[in-house]
Order: structure tokens, then C-alpha cells, then sequence
């Protein structure tokens, strides 16, 4: 019997027409996008099938990931695929916790919407974002608090592949540090902001007022935290452990390596691009990953996981 986890991507994966053929073709799919559509009062099938600036901004990035991810889970659901936990990374956290139950699907993409539109507007001049490849994370971390100004991990994606995020200065005298320090590369991010890191602390605490008026469930499927990297056992630490995620280092490998240990077999990347899968083969590559992006993906899916198409 395998154990499965279901994992998110987050901001980045995102497409022109992604999801497509998951809204074409299931009843399901269409009532997520109709719901996210009356949530954000705009029309999603404009926003995710036609060419537009507004794809790639983050207020309405986060809203139209989330849509496809939960319109490709719903659908997943119904065909009897279920996971025994469930991650996701940054923004793909609320999917995850949606999936799990903490979380009902309006709420999840209420929230959503309103956390792109917080983090937009608390996008300081001046921030930054670098990918580091080939360093080890003691070894960055050290060179960041030694290095003036705000600077600090963003993302610990994978061995060999960790982020960090700040001012634009610090990041750049930081990288510059590593690059001596033996990083094979240190590639600046087209990113909107310095997200992960202290400079979005405001757009956490926006967040956490929103989240007063939120309910949140029991979780019927554990779920692991971006921030601690551990199973949330107590629903009523979600909300504390959202707004903080904002702000804090999302521990990705952590996350994976914590799922491993506690026998995890098979990982499902639900969405758009194979993000997650590639890190996961760094990280756990004797591990069974599949990706669930399109129809096709799901079939096959289903014919390995023998599980009876409805």
C-alpha cells in the first residue's frame, strides 16, 4: 500500500492556459474556477487562458494558481486518489492546507487573493532575490548574517540549490560573498520582491487580521508547515504559522526529507511545471514522484496507481 503525499507548487510555475483541459473537461474543475471567480470578481478563465500582462503579477498570480491546483485536486478526488499528507511550497501551503482540510475552498482562495494584494503592496524598493546553487547551507546562512543589511534564506529548495531575499544591496554584497565562498552560481530571481524574508513582515501582519475572520478546520489529512518544516497537529496554530510564512524561510527540503522519514513512498505534484518534482529528485530520488499538470497526466496516473477511472 503506497503512502502518499500531495504537493503544491507556488508563485512561478505559472502558464498561459494552464489547467486548460482540466476546466474543459470535468464539472469539477469549472465550479472551482466559478468560485474563485466570484471571490476575486474577475472572470479566471481571462485571467488564465488568454494572453495577459496580469498573469505574472502577484496579485493575481497567487489567486490563479491556486485555482488550477484545486480545480486538478477536486478532480483527482473524485476519481479516489487520496494522500496521507499533504505539502506545499509558499503559496502552494494554502492548497495543501485545503486539501487537508484546514481550510474550505472559498476561504482558501478568499485568502489568497487578499494575501497577493498584501504582498504587492508591501513590495518595498529596492528588494531582491538570488538563487545559490552548489553551497552548502551553514555556509549561507553564515555569510548572510555576517553581511550588512537585511538579507537571509528565502527558500531552502534542495541540496545544492538555496534562495535568499532582501535588500537588493545586502543580497548582491551576499552573493558576491558566496561566489568566493565556492557557489557554483548565484542567479538574481525576476521576482517583484524580496518575499521570504523581514521586509514583508507588514504584509503578515495585514494577513493575520484577515485570518481572525477565517475558520479554520480539523484537519482530516496532515499537512506540513512551510516555517517549522513539521506536521501541524493543533488546527489552531494555522493561523500564527500563515502569517509568519510571509515573512519566513520556507524549508522545502525539510519539508521532504521530514515526509520521507515518516514513509512517504509516492509523491503527486498537483499544477502547472515540474518545479517540485525536480527538486524532489535531489532530495529523495529513490523516492516514486509523479506530476499531475494535465488530463493525460492523471490517466496515467490513475492506470500506475490502479485506481478505477469513474
Amino acid at each position: 500500500m503506497r503512502k502518499i503525499a500531495f504537493i503544491f507548487p507556488g508563485q512561478g510555475a505559472q502558464y498561459t492556459g494552464m489547467g486548460r483541459d482540466f476546466y474543459e473537461n470535468f464539472d469539477r474543475a469549472k465550479e472551482v474556477f466559478a468560485i474563485a471567480g466570484k471571490v476575486s470578481g474577475m472572470a479566471m478563465e481571462e485571467l488564465i487562458f488568454r494572453e495577459n500582462d496580469n498573469l505574472h503579477i502577484t496579485k493575481y498570480t497567487q489567486i490563479a494558481m491556486l485555482t488550477v491546483e484545486l480545480a486538478i485536486l477536486r478532480v483527482l478526488e473524485e476519481k479516489g486518489v487520496t494522500s496521507s499528507v499533504n505539502a506545499g511550497l509558499s503559496l502552494g501551503e494554502y492548497a495543501a492546507l485545503t486539501a487537508s482540510g484546514g481550510l474550505s475552498m472559498r476561504d482558501a482562495l478568499e485568502l489568497v487573493v487578499k494575501r497577493g494584494k498584501f504582498m504587492q503592496e508591501a513590495v518595498p524598493t529596492g528588494g531582491a532575490m538570488t538563487a545559490v546553487m552548489g553551497l552548502d547551507a551553514n555556509t549561507v546562512e553564515t555569510i548572510c548574517e555576517e553581511t550588512e543589511g537585511i538579507v537571509s534564506v528565502a527558500n531552502y529548495n534542495c541540496p545544492g540549490q538555496i534562495v535568499i531575499s532582501g535588500e537588493e544591496k545586502a543580497v548582491n554584497k551576499a552573493a558576491e560573498k558566496m561566489k568566493e565562498a565556492g557557489a557554483k552560481r548565484c542567479m538574481p530571481l525576476n521576482v517583484s520582491g524580496p518575499f521570504h524574508s523581514r521586509m514583508l513582515e507588514e504584509a503578515g501582519k495585514k494577513l493575520a487580521d484577515e485570518l481572525e475572520h477565517v475558520s479554520i478546520g480539523e484537519l482530516t489529512t496532515p499537512y506540513i508547515s512551510n516555517v517549522t518544516a513539521e506536521y501541524v497537529l493543533d488546527k489552531e496554530d494555522v493561523k500564527g504559522l500563515l502569517e509568519q510564512q510571509i515573512s519566513s524561510s520556507v524549508r522545502w527540503q525539510q519539508s521532504v526529507e521530514l515526509m520521507a522519514a515518516e514513509g512517504v513512498d509516492t509523491f503527486i505534484e498537483i499544477g502547472p511545471k515540474k518545479t517540485l518534482s525536480g527538486f524532489l529528485k535531489k532530495i529523495a530520488p529513490q523516492l516514486d514522484s509523479y506530476h499531475v499538470e494535465t488530463v493525460e497526466d492523471m490517466e496515467k496516473l490513475l492506470e500506475i496507481l490502479k485506481v478505477d477511472v469513474k
